[in-house]
């Protein structure tokens, strides 16, 4: 594909999620899944990175929470894994962390909790590119 077919599609493509964010009911469904997805790979990466710096092996995290290897496997390395809150708590306990409750920046909140309470896009909301 060339350069301005490629950017056409990304035209297309763009265009037609904002006419989608139209409306209210697809609104809360993108920013919830969104939401779920970016929450559940910072937690991962960070479990990752845990994982990296304290030089221990995934099997020595199945080790520690007595369960099966590849369960620990999957829930690093398996795409659109969706692991339990007690599953990364399990892991984060295993590497010495804590989940914890973190409040969002102001604008996080009204990017988020604006589409979520009124189903309509927070004023000033960029088209992303």
């Amino acid at each position: 594909m060339r350069d301005s077919e490629e950017a056409s599609a990304r035209s297309v493509f763009w265009d037609d999620l904002q006419e989608r964010l139209q409306d209210p009911e697809y609104l809360r469904e993108y920013v919830t899944q969104s939401l779920r997805i970016s929450t559940i790979d910072r937690l991962v990466n960070g479990l990752a990175a845990a994982l990296e710096a304290q030089d221990v092996t995934k099997a020595e995290i199945a080790r520690r929470l007595n369960t099966e290897a590849a369960t620990i496997r999957r829930l690093f390395t398996q795409t659109g894994h969706n692991p339990t809150l007690g599953t990364l708590a399990e892991v984060a306990g295993a590497l010495g962390f804590r989940v914890e409750l973190v409040a969002m920046s102001d604008e996080e909140r009204e990017q988020v909790t604006t589409p979520l309470r009124d189903g309509i896009m927070p004023a000033g909301a960029r088209r992303s590119a």
